[in-house]
């Protein structure tokens, strides 16, 4: 479990929450406070009573104003996106300390030099690379960045040398390197690169907004990496489309695209697609290549990754972590080459928390991560997308485009799109398909009353003002009780008497039994 407490900056104020901590014999694992002064605990699981108890009396505390439950502490966040990190580089990346050990490697030296971690973790720097001495460069007086020829396992390499300095008061502390080579035949890729003309595979989507434009420029970012993805975003956003995009302005555009829908294949038949089968192992079938094998060179979109069994998620994480992977009924790896792409509408930090998704395989993902807005919260491109929307169904059924009235922009303004960019095209597509004249009017858009969106109510809704503040109150409610799970504390948070609070608990079911944490 784990605790982000804000507070004032008051002398003492971190020995008080320690106080508490020992007051119910908690045996803390790990305390951090950032640089905003915030401060995190890591400590064991609680029972709900001990816990409901102990976020009031830590609220009490003098110069505290705020405490809740947190998926994870900066530091582990940061170390794991570090490595993971490390890991996306193509290129052979080493970490050494000041006397020029091996702390640190990427998949690239590991499979150049085949020896196991522990006999590379073994190695000073210099065993592996020469040309330039690196450890005569860290016993230097003064430390700059290099660059160098040099040979790794006999070949050249041009090799970036960077000092990692630590702050220490107003002076830093050298606490190692971190050499990156690279080797002729990529310098000449990432001059291909450089030299190619810009793509257009991002200019088919539609960025009035700022935060569409946001996604599009971190999108054409993300693509020239080799790192694997994950795409956030609600169904309907368009994640495969911007999917296709990332894999079409690639190094790899010119390999496979392949698809695995994790939500809609039993878990049996989604190994065999994902990993394939080998010949005679199921009643003397043929060997069938898996979707990995297929996207060799190119790449992988696992579509709705939250729904893979963790199963699955097991043997994912070895294909992301070593590049291999062993098909049913075969005993030797294979290795592949390849970049996965994910996309989820589920919250996966959530996933993780309840135990549904593997927390490796999180952090591993969870680097070049791009999250869609939904439609609702890029208004500025509604009008243009649906503009574009009639154009394109307009050529298609081989009709001459037809304009939107004022309503019916108006309309669509307003209309908080539950469906996203994927039900605009569908109630446009039927406006124009039923058209009668040359304009869509607002009654020729057909959409379903989204009142519970509250952005948007139907002329024709059928409900009460009593239902509609009843499914209000139950959700704000759901969402604060982790945070607040005393009803005096969550009475106190919400301006209302104990009683009520209680009361309303009561009445919409929510109690630490129907409530994740």
């Amino acid at each position: 479990m784990r605790l982000e407490i804000n507070c004032q900056d008051r002398l003492g104020i971190t020995q008080d929450v320690l106080d508490i901590l020992t007051e119910y014999d908690i045996d803390l694992r790990g305390i951090e406070i950032d640089e905003t002064g915030k401060i995190f605990l890591d400590f064991p699981t609680i029972e709900f009573e001990n816990f409901q108890h102990l976020m009031p009396k830590i609220r009490r505390i003098e110069g505290i104003t705020d405490v809740k439950t947190t998926p994870f502490m900066p530091i582990q966040r940061e170390r794991n996106q570090l490595r993971a990190l490390l890991q996306t580089l193509p290129d052979p990346c080493f970490s050494t300390d000041t006397s020029g050990k091996i702390i640190l490697f990427n998949e690239s030296v590991a499979s150049g030099l085949e020896l196991q971690a522990e006999q590379i973790l073994q190695l000073n720097i210099d065993e592996v690379l020469s040309g330039f001495n690196i450890t005569k460069w860290l016993e230097g007086k003064e430390i700059y960045a290099q660059t160098h020829r040099v040979k790794f396992i006999e070949q050249d390499y041009i090799a970036d040398i960077l000092p990692v300095d630590v702050p220490d008061n107003d002076k830093t502390v050298l606490a190692g390197a971190v050499v990156i080579l690279k080797s002729e035949s990529r310098l000449g890729q990432q001059l291909n690169v450089f030299n190619k003309t810009t793509s257009n595979c991002f200019d088919s989507f539609q960025a009035t907004s700022a935060a569409m434009k946001k996604v599009v420029r971190d999108a054409k970012r993300m693509s020239e990496l080799d790192g694997h993805m994950l795409i956030y975003g609600e169904s309907g956003t368009g994640k495969q489309s911007i999917a296709r995009a990332c894999h079409d302005s690639s190094p790899r555009a010119e390999g496979a695209y392949q698809i695995l829908n994790c939500a809609s294949l039993p878990d049996d038949v989604a190994e065999t697609e994902l990993f394939g089968i080998e010949h005679g192992q199921f009643n003397g079938s043929d060997s069938k290549p898996g979707l990995i094998e297929l996207s060799s060179g190119g790449t992988l979109v696992l579509d709705e990754i939250s729904e893979m069994s963790q199963q699955l998620q097991s043997k994912l994480l070895r294909v992301i972590e070593d590049g291999h992977y062993r098909k049913a009924g075969q005993t030797e790896t294979v290795k592949v080459d390849l970049r996965i792409i994910c996309t989820t509408c589920k919250d996966l930090s959530e996933s993780v928390e309840i135990g549904t998704f593997r927390e490796d395989l999180y952090y591993r993902l969870n680097v070049l991560a791009l999250v869609l807005p939904p439609l609702r919260e890029r208004k500025a491109d509604v009008i243009p997308l649906a503009e574009n929307i009639v154009r394109q169904h307009s050529n298609k059924l081989g009709i001459r485009s037809p304009k939107l009235s004022k309503s019916c922009v108006d309309y669509l303004q307003a209309y908080p799109w539950p469906g996203n960019v994927r039900q605009l095209k569908n109630a446009l597509y039927r406006a124009i398909a039923l058209m009668d004249g040359n304009e869509i009017t607002k009654e020729a858009i057909q959409l379903p009353s989204c009142s519970t969106t509250v952005n948007y109510i139907d002329e024709n809704f059928e409900g009460t003002l009593e239902h509609e503040v009843k499914k209000f109150e139950k959700d704000l409610l759901k969402r604060l009780y982790p945070s607040y799970p005393s009803t005096r504390q969550l009475a106190r948070k919400l301006g209302l008497s104990h009683t009520a609070i209680a009361n309303k608990l009561r009445e919409y079911g929510i109690s630490k039994a129907t409530v994740k944490y």
